[in-house]
């Protein structure tokens, strides 16, 4: 099953593409996001390396229940072929309270089917007050008029 856009990417397809990986993510929903992946994905996410779809919904599933009102924007920074490279920030509270923003970058590489097949993510965390948050759309789907990373400052 195809999931576009397909590589090779054009920026106008790179620039899609990444959209709608920010918005599966802005679900929390492991399954969805998960299906955007090849069904034997690698993955190196900070210190954690995973394989396949299942390992992969089981990071999500722990990912989402320890950061809680997880917000996500995207930005992509380079892309050729079949790759796209990624900058992110995401805010998110823990269950004391405490508010973190998190950074990062992704890098990407996909088959011809548009599934990913390799996600090498690098991440910190900066614990920032709630008075600091940036992000303060309702759950889901980052609005279009809402600021980008490069407009926020990030």
């Amino acid at each position: 099953m195809d999931r576009p856009p397909l590589p090779p990417f054009s920026l106008v397809t790179a620039t899609q593409k990444v959209r709608v990986a920010e918005d599966a993510w802005n679900t929390r929903d492991p399954v969805r996001v998960s299906l955007a992946y090849t069904v034997d994905s690698r993955w190196r996410n900070r210190a954690e390396f995973l394989q396949g779809r299942e390992a992969i919904q089981a990071f999500l599933t722990r990912k989402w229940s320890r950061e809680l009102d997880y917000r996500l924007i995207k930005e992509i920074w380079a892309y050729a072929e079949n790759r796209i490279a990624v900058r992110f920030a995401y805010e998110w509270h823990d269950d004391s309270g405490q508010w973190f923003r998190s950074f990062g970058n992704e890098n990407w590489e996909f088959d011809e089917h548009g599934l990913m097949r390799l996600r090498i993510a690098s991440i910190n965390d900066l614990p920032i007050t709630q008075s600091e948050r940036k992000y303060h759309w309702p759950a889901g789907r980052r609005p279009d008029d809402h600021a980008s990373l490069s407009d926020l400052g990030l």
